[in-house]
């Protein structure tokens, strides 16, 4: 007599995957699909109103118009943007895929605002 197969409930051994090697659970090593989306946002709103009202203050400005918040904003972006235009022109140039305060103290000499106190000669880090 010829014994049949049974079927079994659970799945086999050859498929089960037992701790962390299954789909999705370690770092980025399974196939599954994300839980989350990552919703790109414009990150200069993270420059808020009241940040914008002490920078001002600051400065010495006593009063505020309303439409300064925006306006501060596209100021800033734009101002980013060169800086960032000009360092990633210099690492291009040097080779290098880091940023490191130097280049940043560089550049901002060059454009004509440079900022004291974190050259090689006076930083203490």
């Amino acid at each position: 007599m010829v014994r049949q197969a049974q079927p079994t409930a659970g799945p086999s051994s050859t498929t089960q995957h037992h701790g962390r090697f299954g789909a999705g659970l370690g770092k980025g090593k399974g196939t599954a699909a994300k839980r989350h989306r990552r919703i790109l946002r414009d990150n200069i709103q993270g420059i808020t109103k009241p940040a914008i009202r002490r920078l001002a203050r600051r400065g010495g400005v006593k009063r505020i118009s309303a439409q300064i918040d925006d306006e501060t904003r596209a100021v800033l972006r734009k101002r980013l943007e060169d800086i960032l235009k000009e360092i990633g022109a210099l690492l291009d140039h040097c080779k290098k895929q880091t940023v490191t305060v130097d280049h940043v103290v560089w550049v901002l000499k060059r454009l004509g605002s440079p900022i004291y106190g974190f050259d090689h000669l006076t930083r203490r880090f």
